[in-house]
């Protein structure tokens, strides 16, 4: 048969081996868990937020760690990044449906410890 091609089962049935050290899903796991990504999907929970609002809300981050944590969680499929083409740009951020899913547990984290301690 000249030109045929096979169906391939959808992306979402796929698994990874995490435990690989050339697994893909290793390297998201490590954006979320790194210093600054876990705060940024814990300050995007509640709404969007921009930029600068994002920096106010995590208390220690500078720009360049936000820009670079941002970036990798965008790359990811966790947040998604809007700009206003406007004079200096607004950038808006907000969590993708993959990234709400993953704050899910985070954020019931969070209240656990909240309430765990004294």
């Amino acid at each position: 048969m000249v030109g045929s091609t096979q169906d391939t089962p959808a992306e979402a049935q796929v698994r990874y081996e995490v435990f690989h050290t050339d697994c893909p899903a290793r390297d998201v796991l490590d954006h979320i868990t790194s210093r600054w990504g876990v705060w940024v999907l814990i300050s995007l929970r509640g709404s969007d937020l921009r930029f600068y609002e994002l920096r106010e809300s995590i208390r220690g981050i500078s720009e360049k760690m936000l820009a670079q944590t941002l970036r990798a969680l965008v790359q990811d499929g966790l947040v998604w990044r809007e700009v206003e083409p406007t004079t200096p740009p607004q950038v808006t951020y907000g969590l993708t449906p993959f990234g709400r899913d993953i704050g899910e547990p985070l954020e019931e984290l969070f209240d656990r410890i909240g309430r765990g301690r004294p």
